[in-house]
C-alpha cells in the first residue's frame, strides 16, 4: 500500500499521536533524539553500586547504548512515547490491607504490560511505515536500553519525581511507559520543564527502607535500588537482607508506597485503568499469606500465567511470603511456616526459618506455636545440608532463646 504524503511534519505527527490513541495509549509525544542528559548521572549510578544485582543495567554497551540512541537505531532521530493509565482500582492512597494477607504492586495485579502494550507499540510502527513514511526503528516497553522516563519528559508528558516515577499533571504516576525509536524527523512536543514536586519530600520520608535518596545535580532523581522493596521482593534473586526484612511488612511483590504518599496521585485525579486486563486478579492481592504459602508449582503457574508475578517464580513469592508471615507475626502461621521447612527449595527454607523464629520470639512465654517451631527448627536443623539454611536455622534458635540480632538496626 503507497504511503501518504504530507506537506509539513505536523500532519504526519498528528497522524500518528491518533493512530496511537486508537490502540489505547491515552497519552503521546514526540521527542527529538541526541545524547541523554543523564548519562552521566547513570554512570555514577552504576558505579555506586546502586543497581545492585541487575546486570542489565550495568553492562557496559547497555550503559553506551542508554547514553547515545544512535547505537540502538541507526540514524534514530525521533522518539515517539506513549503512556497507558493501569490503575486497577481502590484507593489510589493506600488500600488497607490487613497484616495476614497479601500485598501486590498495583502493576501486578493483572495481566502482564509488557504482552499487552509491546505488540501494539509494534502495530503502530508498521502502520507508520506502512500508511504513512517509510522508517527504520525499535519497540520498548521497560525491556530494552532506553531511558524512557527521560524520552518522556523530553515528549512533555510529565516530570521526574522525586519517587523516581514519571509524573503527570492532573494524571498521577500509575502510568505504563513505551517508546519507539525511529529514524524519521517528526514535528515534537515542548518538553516538559517544571519540577512540580517542589519541596515535598514525602515519598522519601515515607520509604520504609531509604532507598530514595533525593535529587542529582543533573536533575534527576536518586535510588538506591538495592533497598528498594521492589528490587528486594523482584529484582533480588537470593535472600533479602536480615535487617531489611522486618521493613517490608506483608507486601510480596514490589511497593506503592511511594507514589501511595505522593499528592499528585490524589484521588479526584487518577482513573481506573481502562484496559480490563489491568484489573486485579483472584488469588494475588489481598490473598491470605498462609493459603499462598502452601502453593505448588503447578497452583503457581496457573495462577500467575500471564502475570508479571512469573517473574520472581514459586521460589521468590515464596521467600517473600514467608518474610510476611513473620512480619504479622501470629502463631497462626507457624503450621504453614513449618511445612515450607520441608521444601525443595532452598530459598524457601532459609526464609520460613527465620519467619519462625520471628514468630516464636515475640510470643514471650512458652506456648505450642513455641514449642512447635522450635522443634521442627531443630528437626530440620538436623538434616539440613545447605549451609546457608543451616545458619538461618541456627540464628532463627538465637532468636528464639533471646539471643538474636536479627532486628532492624
Amino acid at each position: 500500500m503507497a504511503t501518504a504524503t504530507f506537506t509539513g511534519l505536523e500532519p504526519l505527527t498528528e497522524r500518528i499521536r491518533d493512530r496511537a490513541r486508537e490502540l489505547g495509549f491515552e497519552h503521546v509525544g514526540v521527542a527529538p533524539l541526541g545524547p541523554s542528559e543523564h548519562a552521566e548521572a547513570y554512570c555514577r549510578w552504576v558505579d555506586a553500586g546502586f543497581a545492585g544485582e541487575m546486570r542489565y543495567l550495568t553492562r557496559e554497551d547497555a550503559a553506551r547504548k542508554r547514553a547515545d540512541p544512535d547505537l540502538v537505531v541507526p540514524g534514530a532521530r525521533s522518539a515517539i512515547v506513549v503512556a497507558k493509565n493501569y490503575f486497577p482500582g481502590g484507593n489510589p492512597a493506600g488500600d488497607e490491607t490487613p497484616a495476614d494477607r497479601a500485598i501486590f504492586a498495583r502493576y501486578a495485579r493483572g495481566h502482564d504490560y509488557h504482552e499487552l502494550l509491546k505488540p501494539r507499540l509494534i502495530e503502530l510502527q508498521d502502520w507508520i511505515a506502512a500508511e504513512l513514511v517509510p522508517l527504520g526503528g525499535r519497540a520498548y516497553v521497560d525491556t530494552g536500553p532506553v531511558l524512557e522516563r527521560e524520552l518522556a519528559v523530553r515528549a512533555g508528558l510529565g516530570w521526574f519525581g522525586k519517587n523516581t516515577m514519571l509524573i503527570r499533571p492532573t494524571v498521577g504516576s500509575y502510568l505504563f511507559l513505551g517508546a519507539i525509536l525511529v529514524d524519521v524527523e517528526l514535528s515534537y512536543d515542548e518538553p516538559f520543564t517544571e519540577d512540580r514536586c517542589g519541596t515535598c519530600e514525602n515519598c522519601l520520608t515515607h520509604c520504609p527502607t531509604a532507598a530514595l535518596l533525593g535529587i542529582a545535580d543533573d536533575g534527576a532523581p536518586v535510588m538506591d535500588a538495592r533497598r528498594c522493596i521492589s528490587y528486594l521482593t523482584i529484582e533480588l534473586k537470593g535472600p533479602i537482607p536480615r535487617e531489611l526484612r522486618p521493613l517490608i511488612g506483608n507486601r510480596v511483590y514490589g511497593c506503592d508506597i511511594c507514589q501511595e504518599v505522593c499528592p499528585h496521585n490524589n484521588p479526584k485525579f487518577v482513573q481506573l485503568a481502562s484496559e480490563s486486563a489491568f484489573r486485579p486478579r483472584p488469588g494475588a492481592h489481598g490473598a491470605e499469606l498462609i493459603e499462598i504459602m502452601g502453593i505448588d508449582q503447578v497452583e503457581f503457574s496457573r495462577r500467575f500465567k500471564g502475570s508479571p508475578v512469573k517473574r520472581t517464580k514459586r521460589r521468590g513469592l515464596l521467600r517473600n511470603v514467608a518474610v510476611a508471615l513473620g512480619n504479622w507475626g501470629s502463631s497462626d502461621a507457624v503450621p504453614a511456616l513449618v511445612a515450607a521447612l520441608q521444601d525443595h527449595e532452598p530459598l524457601i527454607r532459609e526464609h520460613a526459618a527465620w519467619a519462625l523464629g520471628q514468630i516464636a520470639s515475640r510470643q514471650g512465654c512458652p506456648s505450642d506455636g513455641v514449642s512447635a517451631s522450635v522443634a521442627a527448627i531443630e528437626g530440620q536443623l538436623a538434616a539440613e545440608e545447605n549451609e546457608s539454611v543451616r545458619e538461618e536455622l541456627s540464628l532463627a534458635l538465637d532468636e528464639i532463646s533471646g539471643n538474636g540480632t536479627s532486628q532492624p538496626a
